[in-house]
C-alpha cells in the first residue's frame, strides 16, 4: 500500500479515535506533544491534518502517529497501513453511486466550512452585528458565531464556481437582471443575519442557521403571509445539530428550545462544564436526527428541559418527556421552571448569569403521565421536514391530535414524590424547631441543645441567597470540631465541603460557581494564614473573590484575565483563639462550646451506652438521613418580616449593626424552615411572631457573647472561678485552681493571663517573691446582665402580640 493510499484511506478522525483523543466543538484538543493546559492543537477533518498553535507540531496522519508513539518514519507508515487495513476491513465494498455521494458530501462539508470561516471573519468587521450580539448578551468572541453581510459573492470574491456552488447549496438564489450592469442578479440567503454552524456526528459543518439582525423594513427574503418578516432561516435540506452531537460519555443532557438559548448557556462556564447542551429547534423540533444522536448515550443519568416559560414550552416538555422516557427509561427527566413569558436569552438580557445556574439547580422532576397519555403523546408526534430554498423559512409541520390535560403535581402528590411525603409532613408541624432539635439529638449530638439547633439553622441556609456563618469557640479538646462535623453529617453530603486546612491562595483558585450553594466546614481556623483569612472574609462579606491572573492562550501567548469566584455558601468553623479573629467573628455567629462538668457527664454517659450496645447505630443513621431529606425538601422563598422595624437589640452589643443584620437573617431562616406553616403573599413567606420568639431563644447565647468582652471559654472559666471563690476578697494561686478544676497548667495559665490583661484579676506577691497570688478586681454581675437582656427582648415580642382581651 502506497503512502498516498494510506493517507486517502486513513482519516485523522480515525487516528484520534484510536488513541482516545476527542476534539471539542471547535475541533481543538490538548496537544499530546507538550504539556498543554488549554486546547492548542487544531484538527482539520476536511484536510486530514493537524497543527498545534503552541509547539508548532503539524502534519498528516502518518506524522501524527510518528510523533505520538515516537516512531521512526518507516514504523509510522507501517502502523498507519495497519490502521487503514483495519478501517477498510470493517467496510463493505462501496457501490459507485455511493462513492459519488460520499465525495459530494465531503465537497459539501469542505465548502460550508470555508464559507463559515468567511462568516466568522465578517462578524469582527461588522459593528451592527456586534451591537446585535451585545444586545442579546452573546459573547461573539467566545461563541461560534458568524455574520452574513450578503457580500461574499461581490467584487474580488465574485467567482463563477463560487456562485454555482452557492446556488446548489442554497446560499444564493437568482434575482432577475441587475439594473446597472444588465447581468444576472443574485439574492443571498439569510442576508444581514448572524450565522450558527450545525454539525454532524464527525463534528463537521453540514448546515447553517441564520438569525436576522434587521428588525425593520424593507422586508427580507422569507417574508411570510400578511407581510410579517421572518427572522429565522435554515438552509434547504437541513441537517446537523447545534452545538454538536453529544459526547458519548454524557451524563447530564440539557435540552433547549432555540439555538440562541443554547448559545446563551454555552458562554457560562459553570453550565458548559457540567452539562451537555443540545437544541431542539423549537417546540416541534425534536426530530429523528436528535433522537438518533441520543440513543447511544449509555451513561445518560438525567435529561433536563430548559424551554420557554409559556404554554407551548410547557406542553412540549410534557410531550417530549414521554418520548425520551421510552428512549432512556433509566434516566431522570427534569424541567427548569422558566418564569412565565420568559426564555433563556431574555433572562440573560435582564439579569446576571447566576439566575440561569440558579434556575437549573432548582429544577423539578417531570412526573410520568398515565399509559394512555404517554401513548397519545408518542402517536401524535409526527414531523415532516419541509425545509425550503429560495429565501423561504425552513418549516416543520406538526400533526397534533386532541389530547387529555396532563395532571399537574399537587401538594398531595408532592408528598408521594419526596420519600412518601415524610420530609414535607415533618415540616408542617407547629413545634417544628423542637422536633428538629430532638431529631438532631437522635443523630448523635449529645447536649448543646441551643448550639446544635442554631448551627443546624445556620448550616441549612446554604441554599439561600444570603447564607449564614458560625464560629464555634472552645478550649483544646472541648469537642468543638466534633460538634461542627456532626452538624455537617446531617446536611446532604453532596453539598458539604470539609477542610482541615486552607492554603493562602487556594480559595482564589476554585471554579467560579464551585462554592455556590455549599456548606464549608473548616475544622481549625487556627491553621489559616492571614491571606486565607482575608479571602474568607471577602467571600462572606461580598460573596465573591475577584483577581487578575495570567493565562496562556491557545497560541501559547501569556495574557492577563479576570478570574472570579462566587461565594454563596454557609460555613461552620472551629477555633481555640476567638479573640484573634475579631474581623471574622463580627461577620459570623459566635458560639461557645459547653465545657461544664454536667456536659462532660452527659458525653461520658453517652459513650458508655454506645460501647455497652444500648445505642443502635442504625437509629442514628436513620435520623441523619431524615434530616438530610428535610433539608433537600426546603424550597427557597423570599421572606418579608413585618416586625423588622419593631424589635431593637440591646445597645450594649458590640458592632450592633452587623448583629442586627445577622438577627434578621436568623429570623428569615427560621421562617424558611417553617415554610409549610407560613402564609405566602406574592410568592413571599410572611414572618410570624413565633418566628421572632424562636429566633430570640435560639440566638440568645450568641447575642450574650456579642455583649460580653470575654470569649466563651474565658467567660465559663471566670464564672466557675467566682463560684469557687464565693467572695471578691479571697486570693488564690494557679495551683489551687488547677487542682480544683482538674485543669492543665497551660490552659489554666492562659485563662488567668487573659483575665489579668483585661483587668478582671490583679496579681499579688504576699511577701514571697516566688509565690504569685491573684485576686478578682472586677466582679461583674454576668447573670444579672443575661436576665436583663432576655427580659428586654421577650418584652418587646410580647408587645407585638395582638391583644386578645376584651
Amino acid at each position: 500500500m502506497s503512502i498516498e493510499e494510506i493517507k486517502s484511506r486513513l482519516t485523522i478522525a480515525e487516528v484520534l479515535q484510536h488513541y482516545n483523543l476527542n476534539p471539542n466543538k471547535n475541533n481543538m484538543l490538548r496537544c499530546p506533544f507538550h504539556e498543554d493546559k488549554t486546547a492548542s492543537l487544531q484538527v482539520s477533518f476536511t484536510q486530514n491534518k493537524y497543527k498545534c498553535h503552541a509547539c508548532d507540531k503539524k502534519g498528516d496522519v502518518i506524522q501524527f502517529v510518528q510523533d505520538y508513539e515516537k516512531l521512526t518514519k518507516h514504523e509510522a507508515i507501517l502502523k498507519c497501513a495497519s490502521l487503514a487495513n483495519e478501517s477498510m476491513s470493517q467496510l463493505q465494498p462501496i457501490p459507485t453511486t455511493t462513492a459519488k455521494h460520499i465525495t459530494h458530501n465531503l465537497e459539501h462539508i469542505t465548502f460550508l466550512e470555508k464559507m463559515y470561516l468567511s462568516f466568522r471573519k465578517a462578524i469582527f468587521n461588522s459593528p451592527p452585528a456586534k451591537e446585535y450580539c451585545s444586545s442579546r448578551n452573546l459573547d461573539f468572541e467566545k461563541l461560534d458565531i458568524g455574520f452574513n453581510s450578503g457580500q461574499f459573492h461581490h467584487g474580488a470574491r465574485k467567482d463563477e464556481k463560487l456562485i454555482n456552488t452557492c446556488l446548489e447549496y442554497g446560499l444564493l438564489s437568482k434575482g432577475g437582471t441587475n439594473s446597472r450592469t444588465g447581468g444576472q442578479a443574485y439574492k443571498p440567503f439569510g442576508n444581514r443575519s448572524i450565522v450558527f454552524p450545525l454539525k454532524n456526528k464527525e463534528n463537521q459543518i453540514v448546515s447553517f442557521y441564520f438569525r436576522s439582525i434587521v428588525t425593520t423594513s424593507p422586508p427580507l427574503e422569507g417574508c411570510l403571509k400578511g407581510g410579517v418578516v421572518s427572522k429565522h432561516f435554515y438552509l434547504k435540506n437541513r441537517q446537523g445539530l447545534y452545538p454538536n452531537y453529544p459526547n458519548p460519555d454524557t451524563k447530564k443532557l440539557l435540552l433547549t428550545e432555540a439555538i440562541i438559548d443554547t448559545a446563551s448557556l454555552l458562554q457560562i462556564d459553570a453550565i458548559a462544564a457540567n452539562y451537555s447542551l443540545l437544541t431542539c429547534y423549537g417546540t416541534n423540533g425534536l426530530n429523528e436526527e436528535i433522537l438518533n444522536a441520543l440513543k447511544p448515550l449509555k451513561q445518560l443519568e438525567e435529561i433536563i428541559f430548559f424551554f420557554d416559560g409559556d404554554k407551548a414550552g410547557n406542553e412540549a416538555v410534557t410531550k417530549y418527556a414521554e418520548i425520551l422516557r421510552e428512549l432512556h427509561p433509566k434516566a431522570k427527566i427534569s424541567q427548569v421552571e422558566t418564569p412565565q413569558e420568559e426564555d433563556i436569552n431574555s433572562l440573560l438580557q435582564g439579569h446576571e448569569s447566576e439566575i440561569l445556574t440558579h434556575l437549573i439547580e432548582q429544577r423539578k422532576d417531570v412526573i410520568a403521565t398515565t399509559r394512555e397519555t404517554k401513548q397519545e403523546a408518542i402517536s401524535s408526534f409526527s414531523i415532516e421536514d419541509t425545509s425550503h430554498f429560495n429565501g423561504e423559512l425552513a418549516k416543520q409541520t406538526i400533526k397534533v391530535e386532541p389530547k387529555q390535560e396532563v395532571q399537574k403535581a399537587t401538594p398531595e402528590s408532592k408528598k408521594q414524590i419526596t420519600n412518601n411525603g415524610q420530609p414535607i409532613t415533618f415540616l408542617q408541624q407547629e413545634n417544628l424547631l423542637q422536633e428538629l432539635n430532638k431529631l438532631i439529638e437522635q443523630s448523635g449530638i449529645v447536649g448543646e441543645e441551643n448550639s446544635r439547633l442554631l448551627l443546624f439553622i445556620i448550616a441549612s441556609s446554604y441554599k439561600t441567597k444570603q447564607p449564614l456563618h458560625a464560629i464555634v469557640q472552645g478550649s483544646s479538646g472541648s469537642g468543638k470540631t466534633h460538634l461542627i462535623s456532626k452538624i455537617a453529617d446531617i446536611i446532604p453530603q453532596e453539598d458539604v465541603l470539609r477542610f482541615t486546612r486552607i492554603t493562602e491562595s487556594s480559595l482564589y483558585n476554585w471554579g467560579e460557581y464551585e462554592l455556590v450553594n455549599k456548606l464549608l466546614i473548616i475544622e481549625d481556623l487556627d491553621g489559616l494564614k492571614e491571606e486565607a483569612m482575608f479571602a474568607m472574609r471577602e467571600l462572606i462579606s461580598n460573596q465573591r473573590l475577584s483577581s487578575s491572573v495570567s493565562i496562556k492562550d491557545k497560541k501559547g501567548n501569556i495574557k492577563s484575565t479576570k478570574k472570579e469566584v462566587k461565594g454563596v455558601f454557609s460555613s461552620l468553623s472551629a477555633t481555640t483563639k476567638g479573640e484573634i479573629y475579631e474581623d471574622n467573628m463580627s461577620r459570623s455567629f459566635l458560639l461557645a462550646i459547653d465545657e461544664s462538668t454536667a456536659q462532660s457527664r452527659r458525653i461520658i454517659d453517652y459513650q458508655n451506652k454506645k460501647y455497652a450496645g444500648e445505642i443502635e447505630p442504625k437509629d442514628q443513621e436513620k435520623a441523619r438521613n431524615k434530616l438530610q431529606q428535610i433539608v433537600r425538601a426546603l424550597q427557597n422563598y423570599d421572606v418579608i418580616n413585618p416586625y423588622a422595624t419593631k424589635l431593637e437589640l440591646p445597645q450594649e452589643v458590640h458592632k450592633i449593626r452587623r448583629l442586627n443584620e445577622m438577627f434578621q437573617s436568623i429570623v428569615r431562616q427560621i421562617t424558611l424552615l417553617n415554610q409549610r406553616d407560613r402564609a405566602l403573599k406574592n410568592d413571599k413567606l410572611i414572618t410570624q411572631i413565633e418566628d421572632l420568639q424562636q429566633a430570640t431563644e435560639v440566638l440568645f447565647e450568641s447575642i450574650i457573647l456579642k455583649v460580653d468582652e470575654l470569649d466563651g471559654s474565658l467567660r465559663q472559666f471566670f464564672e466557675k472561678l467566682k463560684k469557687h471563690l464565693k467572695t471578691q476578697e479571697k486570693d488564690f494561686t494557679q495551683r489551687e485552681i488547677r487542682q480544683a478544676f482538674n485543669m492543665s497548667k497551660s490552659q489554666c495559665s492562659r485563662f488567668i493571663i487573659q483575665l489579668v490583661e483585661l483587668e478582671y484579676l490583679i496579681t499579688m506577691n504576699k511577701g514571697n517573691l516566688r509565690k504569685i497570688c491573684y485576686k478578682v478586681d472586677y466582679w461583674d454581675d454576668y447573670q444579672k446582665l443575661r436576665i436583663k437582656i432576655k427580659e428586654k427582648l421577650l418584652l418587646q415580642i410580647e408587645k407585638l402580640r395582638p391583644n386578645t382581651t376584651e
